[in-house]
């Protein structure tokens, strides 16, 4: 078959250890056979942002505001430990976090559904997508331990000096406290994108926060979130056939225990980072989980929802057989590639995705899967390969698919 074009690149974050030799692997066996694969590449492995005092990244943000679609490998976010492997300069900040803050970006999960990966929860049919705000609350949190009895005040100070002043606590002894804040801009990117994503998949968007305690915190999420609903995407919703729900978050979880999925959970920050664990590991597996990163303004960037896979990684150097799940990678690939179709009106490319996809399930579902797939799957007689000759197996599923 003649290889389809691409008109305008796809900004390609190359990342660090196991999944960067898969990344290399997946371009060979299942992307540059098919497609004249037009990327504008980025180094993101640890040694070159070091090189380059992490400016690598920000040029890799920068570049996804200029094409709108990024495909990106996992990276290392470095820790002790890796100041000394790497040699590095300083301890650079995690990537996601540089070019999520650079897009301004809601973080959106899903699972990959296959037959013989069963969810524990035995009525969940199709995927929760979980939204996470990335953005404040706890996480941006100042803390304070109290030694002895006293008073304990919030105080905002106006520009123009005047002061907002509310007791938190008056102590009798010992205790501690904690200082949140969000603002306002963050949260109506975080609505938008959720409302976005959500008319990108026609699914049903929810959103929960615990107004009823949390008066005005909460509550002008709830708030926010219904305003810029009501005002910009009500009739687009109602056109699209899709639902905008709000509830309390732990009816949300009791509703979505019952549920059959097949919906966007919209999440705060630290309701998002538990319930994405939650979700991800009740359908099976992170490395049957996909992340996109979605701008208001319009960028996608597409990754595999887990790490680098370190453990593997150094069984490789060693020259060791290892059989890592590169589903997760394949579909950052097929998200972005999808997308890049979708903007630049080409059916072809879009359709090839979607194909690869299919393969990378139906591959699984005959019973050729990698070793962490045949530890929970319910299929019998399953085929455990290796790295390659799994990735090499999608290749074959997806010639007959085309």
């Amino acid at each position: 078959m003649e290889k389809i074009k691409m008109a305008t690149p796809l900004v390609e974050m190359d990342g660090d250890e196991m999944t960067r030799i898969l990344w290399q692997m997946i371009k060979d066996e299942l992307l540059n056979p098919f497609i004249e694969l037009n990327t504008e590449y980025y180094d993101l492995g640890l040694e070159h942002r070091n090189a380059t005092d992490d400016q690598v990244t920000v040029d890799s943000a920068e570049a996804t505001k200029k094409y709108g679609v990024a495909v990106k490998c996992a990276t290392i976010t470095p820790n002790a430990a890796r100041m000394d492997e790497y040699d590095l300069k300083e301890m650079w900040k995690s990537p996601n976090g540089t070019i999520r803050a650079i897009l301004d970006g809601t973080v959106f999960r899903t699972p990959i559904v296959v037959k013989g990966i069963e969810p524990c929860v035995r009525n969940w049919k199709k995927p929760i997508t979980i939204a996470r705000h990335a953005y404040g609350d706890v996480y941006k949190g100042v803390e304070m331990k109290i030694p002895a009895a006293g008073k304990c005040e919030l105080v905002y100070t106006a520009e123009d000096g005047t002061e907002m002043r509310e007791t938190i606590h008056n102590f009798t002894g010992a205790g501690i406290v904690q200082g949140q804040h969000n603002v306002n801009a963050s949260i109506e990117s975080f609505a938008r994108s959720c409302f976005n994503y959500a008319l990108d998949q026609k699914q049903d968007l929810w959103f929960a926060t615990k107004d009823t305690i949390s008066k005005k915190y909460d509550h002008t999420f709830k708030d926010i979130f219904q305003e810029i609903f009501d005002a910009e995407y009500k009739e687009k919703f109602d056109a699209a056939g899709i639902e905008y729900f709000y509830t309390l978050i732990d009816d949300a979880v009791a509703r979505v225990m019952k549920s059959e999925g097949g919906y966007i959970w919209a999440c705060k920050n630290y309701d998002g980072d538990v319930m994405s664990d939650m979700v991800s590991s009740a359908f099976g597996s992170l490395a049957m989980m996909t992340s996109v990163l979605v701008s208001p303004d319009g960028y996608y960037e597409y990754e595999a929802a887990h790490g680098t896979v370190q453990r593997h990684y150094y069984k490789h150097l060693k020259g060791e057989e290892t059989s890592t799940n590169s589903v997760a990678t394949i579909f950052a690939w097929t998200g972005a590639l999808r997308k890049r179709g979708e903007l630049d009106n080409n059916q072809a490319l879009s359709d090839f995705a979607d194909k690869l996809e299919k393969a990378c399930i139906a591959t699984i579902e005959s019973g050729k899967m990698t070793k962490d797939l045949a530890l929970i799957t319910s299929l019998e007689n399953v085929t455990v390969l290796n790295s390659e000759n799994f990735i090499k197996e999608i290749r074959k599923t997806l010639e007959e698919i085309l």
